[in-house]
This record gives C-alpha cells, sequence and structure tokens, in this order.
C-alpha cells in the first residue's frame, strides 16, 4: 500500500539528555527502512541537565528538516507540551511518545499500517490489550496503572482498554479538534483526549504495545501526579 502521508512526531523531553539520542537513533532507524516520510519535533522544557544542548547536536547530525527544536522556559505541562510542538508540525498525522524508551519506536510503523488499512483517526497503544505487556515496573506501579484505567472506564467509558497511555497517532484534525476541547493537565490529558475523541465520534484503533521502564533518569509520577489525577478524574466525571 503506497503511503504519501507525511508524519510529525513530537517529543516532550526534560532531563532526558542519556535517552534523547536512543531515542532519536531508533526512530530513525525503523521509520527510515519503512520509507516513511516524518519529522521529530523536540519540546523541551528548560531542562537543567543539558537535554537541549545534547538536541542541537542530534538536530546538526539528522538536519534541521528532520528535526525541528522547541524550546520552552520551564515546565508547562504535558498538553501544552503537544500544543506547543503541533503548532510547528507539517504532517498529515501527529504521533506522541514519551523520550525515556518506554515506547519503541518499532511500534510506529506497525500503528501507521494498522490506520491505513481500517482508515482510523486515532491509533493508540494498549499495554493492556491481548499482546501487549509491561517490563520492568514494580507490583505497586502495576497497580496504581490498572487502577485508573479501571477507574476511568467504570466513570467515563471510554470504549478502550489503555486510557492512560500516551503513545498514539491521530490524523492531524482530529487532535487538533481534541486538543483545543482539553481542560485536564498532567497525566489526565492522556484519559480526556481520548474520551473526547469517542464522544465527536472519532475512530480509534488499539495496538498491542509492550511498554518497559525507563533506562536512565527518574520516572515523573509521583504521590502528587497520582492524587492530582483522582481529582481531575473526579471532575471530568461531574463534567463530561
Amino acid at each position: 500500500m503506497t503511503n504519501k502521508n507525511k508524519y510529525s512526531i513530537i517529543l516532550p523531553t526534560y532531563e532526558e539528555k542519556e535517552n534523547l539520542p536512543i531515542i532519536t537513533y531508533l526512530i530513525f532507524k525503523y521509520l527510515n527502512e519503512s520509507s516513511i516520510d516524518f519529522e521529530l519535533i523536540i519540546v523541551d522544557d528548560n531542562s537543567p541537565d543539558g537535554t537541549l544542548e545534547v538536541a542541537k547536536q542530534l538536530q546538526g547530525i539528522y538536519g534541521e528538516d528532520r528535526i525541528v527544536l522547541r524550546p520552552r522556559s520551564g515546565k508547562l505541562g504535558l498538553g501544552t507540551a503537544y500544543l506547543y510542538g503541533a503548532e510547528v508540525a507539517k504532517g498529515d498525522f501527529i504521533i506522541l511518545m514519551d523520550a525515556d524508551l518506554s515506547h519503541h519506536p518499532k511500534f510506529i510503523p506497525r500503528m501507521i499500517e494498522m490506520q491505513l488499512k481500517s482508515n482510523y483517526d486515532i491509533v493508540t497503544g494498549s499495554r493492556y490489550k491481548a499482546g501487549g505487556g509491561v517490563y520492568g515496573w514494580g507490583l505497586d506501579r502495576k497497580v496504581i496503572s490498572r487502577g485508573a484505567n479501571y477507574l476511568t472506564t467504570i466513570l467515563l467509558r471510554p470504549g478502550v482498554g489503555d486510557t492512560t497511555g500516551s503513545f498514539r497517532l491521530y490524523r492531524k484534525e482530529a487532535f487538533y479538534n481534541c486538543i483545543k476541547n482539553v481542560r485536564s493537565k498532567g497525566y489526565v490529558f492522556q484519559m480526556e483526549i481520548i474520551v473526547l475523541a469517542r464522544k465527536f465520534g472519532y475512530t480509534i484503533g488499539e495496538l498491542p504495545i509492550t511498554f518497559v521502564d525507563r533506562f536512565y533518569g527518574e520516572s515523573k509520577l509521583g504521590s502528587t501526579e497520582i492524587i492530582q489525577f483522582a481529582v481531575n478524574l473526579l471532575k471530568l466525571f461531574a463534567t463530561m
């Protein structure tokens, strides 16, 4: 199947100087092997560890037409990072993923293949669909993730099995239409945008993926984010 689409991969970063060269290499490796036209947009939130300097070096290696830098003044939220990157996106589709190597780029060509085959508006990577999985997490993290997805399913009925995952492909117009209506911040953003997609009638495909805990650095998920998630979930339930 001939694919003439262009894909914009938005990669938010904060203290990812060790992971960024690896994830960038893997993105270029797997997408070039599949002859996929793409650009990589790196949105760095003023990382104190020098992530932006590493990004500039990578831009020098791969070219300014392939890597676009969108630095910001500080940590301003994940949802706004995606939107800030999307403002300069030239692709027909938007791909969101994490920079910490938990989302393997080998799944991107499979996402694209699934979208082309069924003409989905959105393809989301699912850790909990048959064939997917999670590696490197302790029991507490697995319980938190499963619990968050279970509560979301009960309260909001989004119609997908993994609502808190952030590895997704969007048709550009679907992404813009959903994100401009999102009110949540932080990790709840991922959940709300998929609920809105269902509300607006967009079609969603689920691709089983394997999620691997980060190799370098520390997780950004702490007790504050968990409490914020629960509070915002209840707010969504009351307003959706």
